[in-house]
């Protein structure tokens, strides 16, 4: 199974710059959307379906903000819709579609850079995911937990970790939030593969960030440690630059019979 994670900081935005030509050359299983910052009237659903995608989305209330999508060659065996909490899933954060005995879980976690209001419900989403994302592995054990995280989890993963270290989405607190996450049983995908510096999926539009790799990284597929096992391959797409994100790449082999 090929999945792909990628924010497209507007999915009409990416599809104008290309990302359908994009998406038929890259030809994921399925591929999981964040920020799509479109409601059901404004999306081109036979866009996606004209290319052999079922396609599911989770927009957001607020017009234009957040939302998130899976798109998958295979009609999921379920789609579940949110996360049964009304103040997150208004904001279109939590999608899930489940293949057999693997279910993929598309996530967009708040940002706080916007300034102290938002970063508190940051940190109370954190905490309420966890609880969440442990709940749903009691019922599927085999998850792959994709999206944008709004986190760097370690100084390996920023530019300039010293010049960010109050800067939310670097906070000690976050990162620390990080390491118990993964400690509950999760595996860092690119990182099992992958130790170097200098790999990033999101720089800022300004002062050339992106042509200067001035980035960090804060897109996963975080994978449930009882499927270390199937993992073959974890990449970051630097080639497409259809947002101000990249996507993350995750091949995973079929199940052992």
């Amino acid at each position: 199974m090929k999945i792909i994670s990628y924010n497209v900081n507007g999915i009409r935005s990416a599809v104008s710059k290309g990302f359908i030509d994009w998406l038929q050359a890259a030809d994921p299983d399925v591929i999981c959307l964040q920020e799509i910052k479109c409601d059901e009237e404004k999306f081109d659903r036979q866009l996606f379906e004209s290319l052999g995608y079922h396609v599911y989305i989770h927009p957001a209330v607020k017009k234009g903000y957040s939302g998130v999508g899976i798109f998958s060659k295979k009609e999921p065996t379920s789609v579940t819709v949110g996360c049964n909490n009304s103040l997150y899933d208004s904001e279109g954060r939590v999608l899930r579609a489940d293949f057999g005995d693997c279910s993929v879980v598309n996530v967009y976690m708040p940002s706080g850079s916007s300034g102290d209001t938002r970063q508190d419900f940051k940190m109370q989403w954190l905490n309420f995911f966890l609880q969440y994302i442990n709940q749903v592995r009691a019922q599927l054990p085999n998850l792959v937990i994709c999206g944008d995280y709004n986190i760097c989890h370690q100084s390996v993963d920023i530019h300039n970790p010293k010049s960010n270290a109050n800067s939310s989405g670097f906070l000690p607190e976050e990162r620390e939030w990080f390491s118990h996450f993964l400690g509950h049983g999760y595996v860092d995908s690119f990182r099992y593969f992958n130790q170097e510096p200098h790999n990033y999926t999101w720089w800022s539009y300004r002062a050339g960030a992106r042509g200067k790799n001035l980035g960090w990284r804060i897109d996963y597929a975080i994978v449930t440690e009882s499927l270390t096992d199937r993992l073959r391959r974890a990449a970051i797409l630097t080639e497409a630059k259809h947002s101000d994100h990249c996507p993350v790449l995750l091949e995973l082999a079929p199940e052992i019979a």
